[in-house]
């Protein structure tokens, strides 16, 4: 792997679903509380089966430069000698969102 371009593999949490995304520019961000990533990096498909959660995170994320997610959110960031596929998957009951709502849902 090139030193000049290193590749992050980013897992946050967003709107109740846990994402992983590619990405070549993590940094603290000019917001204080906030993760700034960057210069996303998007599989290039060659195979006729196509994963709907990699083209919903594609149409997510397609025009966007850079995002900036809140500290509170990001479960791991990992720099990678390989690309794997971005991806949403759900979460699992082990993971509890911080913070939580402030009010308990009415039943």
């Amino acid at each position: 792997m090139s030193e000049k371009h290193p590749l992050f593999r980013v897992q946050f949490i967003s709107n109740g679903e846990r994402y992983e995304v590619y990405v070549r520019e993590v940094s603290q961000g000019a917001m204080f509380g906030f993760v700034e990533i960057g210069d996303f990096v998007w599989d290039t498909h060659s195979r006729v089966v196509v994963d709907p959660s990699h083209e919903k995170l594609k149409s997510e994320f397609g025009d966007v430069n850079r995002t900036y997610i809140p500290m509170h959110n990001v479960l791991r960031i990992d720099e990678v000698k390989k690309q794997g596929s971005a991806k949403i998957s759900e979460l699992s009951d082990k993971v509890t969102v911080f913070p939580g709502p402030v009010y308990p849902p009415k039943s």
